[in-house]
């Protein structure tokens, strides 16, 4: 496979990090672009913030390039005044009043460079946060947020009504309601916050994000949930005229996966045969190479919509030309802006005869910011060692693209992926295409019935089905699994399969 797509010239990640030393330059700069009239961070600011908290600075390097960056440190805020200002709950900017025994994270910045303003950033950096203020247990997190378009209400309204008609979304202020929509609270407005704010008068508001999961340190610690969104796409495939249209329509799920906050959105095995509709092309062997000339258009696409809709996306799976043969491959697109791709391993026969398809040559584990995965394409899912393996490596969520003609073909796959539900105690996903390509020679019928699966215990859905479609119809399945609940499952569950096995009497062995 020596002639693949290099991934590496299209792939560009977003990498959220500890700011460093070697950072601090470019942060600079930053806060010049971003704050062009306010007086900057300083080289020494920064340092003081690297030594003093180094977990608390984040900065968001994307393609090589710093585009955003914040700086945080922790208070006990009740020992601070309700109107305080920016320079006293920062030292004058150099955070030496951080306190690693408060129990409130407090942003005192957050940037991103204009020209990277529509691929979610600052939402990355807010949840870095609120998972650094979870991770350290603390009780909330609080921001003093600029209101940079109150200058033009100013000889209208005061601050405290402008704020309210923001809240109200009569207004709309760059700033505040941004973070409204990152679920932050109004606490009060501050009214001699920022003295160089010219944009804000000096105001500011007090805004507060509350960890749910705080327990005072007097009592008892407990293990968290650990949810993770899935939806599942029952895509329709119908006639179409162009490249863009099938874009357009793997656009329209991203998008409604991501509205709903889901971290991951799964596509059907094969469904890019769609684009067969405008190929005028009737011989099978010549169908899938024509399909082939399509993959950087493909990943791009992905790629793209991974990281503009900040969602990993599993795009079913594609036809794929290497050293003249063909492969049928799935992608990963992260929404780290990461790519990466499974090789269906096992070919049907229909597969071989029409289409010479050739098998792939390795299982995959991958990691995702939801923990390790592995993607088992249709036929796949219907060989238990391949689960076995992906559990014994570290994964606890399969997910299966598939493609059946029929309804036998479909329960194949179900029937499949719920066992391995069962015994491997893991979360399975299929998602399957409906319709058909009447228009087009030797494509068959489609039948699906999308899901998403899960242990058959108490501590889980009653069937062992998260959720599913109804059959044949284009829609959605949105389900909600828990790691958590999964992980003490395996350990304390009414029966504990994986605990259970008789290593003195079978084991897998993977070839690789």
């Amino acid at each position: 496979m020596s002639d693949q797509i290099d991934l590496s010239k299209i792939e560009k990640k977003i990498i959220i990090r500890r700011v460093e030393e070697k950072d601090i330059d470019a942060i600079v700069d930053l806060t010049k672009t971003c704050f062009p009239n306010m007086d900057p961070w300083t080289r020494e600011h920064l340092e003081s913030h690297i030594k003093i908290f180094p977990e608390g600075q984040f900065c968001v390097e994307y393609d090589g390039k710093i585009i955003g960056a914040s700086s945080s440190l922790i208070v006990d805020f009740n020992e601070y005044e309700d109107r305080h200002t920016f320079d006293e709950i920062t030292d004058d900017g150099y955070i030496t009043n951080h306190d690693p025994e408060g129990k409130h994270l407090y942003g005192i910045s957050i940037m991103v460079h204009p020209d990277f303003r529509r691929l979610h950033i600052g939402t990355r950096i807010y949840e870095a946060r609120k998972e650094l203020c979870q991770r350290l247990n603390l009780k909330s997190f609080l921001v003093g947020g600029r209101i940079p378009h109150y200058h033009k209400y100013a000889d209208k309204m005061s601050a405290t009504e402008y704020v309210q008609d923001v809240i109200q979304q009569k207004i709309y202020d760059p700033v505040l309601s941004f973070q409204l929509l990152n679920d932050f609270k109004l606490k009060w407005v501050n009214p001699h916050y920022l003295s160089d704010d010219k944009a804000s008068l000096s105001y500011a508001v007090l805004l507060e994000w509350s960890n749910v999961d705080y327990l005072p340190k007097s009592k008892r610690l407990y293990l968290r949930a650990f949810p993770v969104r899935i939806c599942a796409v029952q895509y329709m495939l119908k006639k179409i005229n162009s490249f863009e249209e099938f874009a357009s329509q793997c656009e329209y799920y991203v998008d409604v996966a991501a509205l709903d906050e889901s971290d991951f959105v799964v596509f059907p095995e094969t469904f890019t045969i769609q684009l067969l509709s405008f190929l005028d092309e009737t011989m099978p062997s010549r169908q899938v190479r024509r399909l082939a000339k399509f993959t950087e258009q493909y990943i791009e696409l992905f790629s793209m919509l991974a990281v503009k809709h900040n969602v990993n996306i599993i795009a079913g799976s594609h036809f794929v030309e290497e050293e003249e043969l063909i492969y049928n491959v799935s992608y990963l697109f992260q929404r780290d802006g990461s790519i990466d791709r499974q090789y269906k391993l096992h070919i049907t026969p229909d597969e071989k005869q029409w289409w010479a398809i050739q098998p792939g040559k390795e299982l995959q584990i991958f990691n995702t910011d939801c923990g390790k995965i592995a993607i088992l394409i249709c036929y796949d899912i219907q060989f238990p060692e391949l689960s076995r393996l992906a559990v014994e490596r570290g994964a606890r969520m399969i997910f299966t693209p598939f493609c059946t003609d029929d309804r036998q073909g479909y329960l194949r796959v179900r029937y499949c992926a719920q066992a391995r539900a069962v015994e491997n105690q893991i979360y399975t996903t299929i998602a399957g295409t409906v319709g058909n390509l009447t228009h087009v020679p030797r494509t068959d019928t489609m039948y699906a019935q999308s899901g998403i699966f899960s242990p058959s215990d108490f501590p889980f859905p009653r069937d062992g089905i998260v959720g599913e479609c109804s059959s044949n119809v284009e829609t959605i399945v949105i389900g909600e699994v828990d790691l958590e609940i999964l992980r003490r499952a395996r350990s304390t569950g009414t029966v504990t399969h994986l605990k259970d096995r008789r290593k003195d009497l079978y084991k897998i062995i993977g070839n690789q």
